[in-house]
This record gives structure tokens, C-alpha cells and sequence, in this order.
């Protein structure tokens, strides 16, 4: 069973990160017509995001729910 390591949990974070921190920004924009505000709400909710979005994956990464366990290709 291929289990996923740290690096890729990290890429994913921050690769989710941008899509959502661009998102905030924009929606924020829209309400407050202040970009100066969006862009700040924007890089505060980034980093604080990205870590408890690592946390989440590790912590669903010990998890078996949902998880189909492979089958052997062969037996010694």
C-alpha cells in the first residue's frame, strides 16, 4: 500500500493554498471594493490555512476509512 510522505502533503498544501488565498482575495475584494483590505485578509488566511490544512491531510493520512487495501500480486 503506497502511503503518502511529507514533501507531497507539503506541495499540496501550498499548491491548495494559492487556489484558495486567490479566491479570498477576490471574494473579498468584491465585498469590501478595497484591494487594499482583500490582499491583507488574502496573506494573513494563507499562512494560517496552510498549516491546518498539513495538519488535516496527516491526520487523514492515518486513517483507513474509505481506503481500499491492494491486492497482492503474489504470494511467497
Amino acid at each position: 500500500m503506497a502511503t503518502e510522505g511529507h514533501s507531497r502533503s507539503v506541495a499540496k498544501a501550498i499548491s491548495w493554498r494559492i487556489t484558495g488565498t486567490l479566491d479570498t482575495i477576490l471574494i473579498s475584494w468584491l465585498i469590501t471594493r478595497e484591494l487594499k483590505w482583500a490582499v491583507s485578509i488574502g496573506f494573513v488566511e494563507l499562512f494560517t490555512k496552510i498549516f491546518l490544512y498539513y495538519g488535516h491531510e496527516r491526520i487523514w493520512n492515518r486513517i483507513s476509512f474509505g481506503r481500499i487495501k491492494a491486492k497482492d500480486d503474489y504470494n511467497i
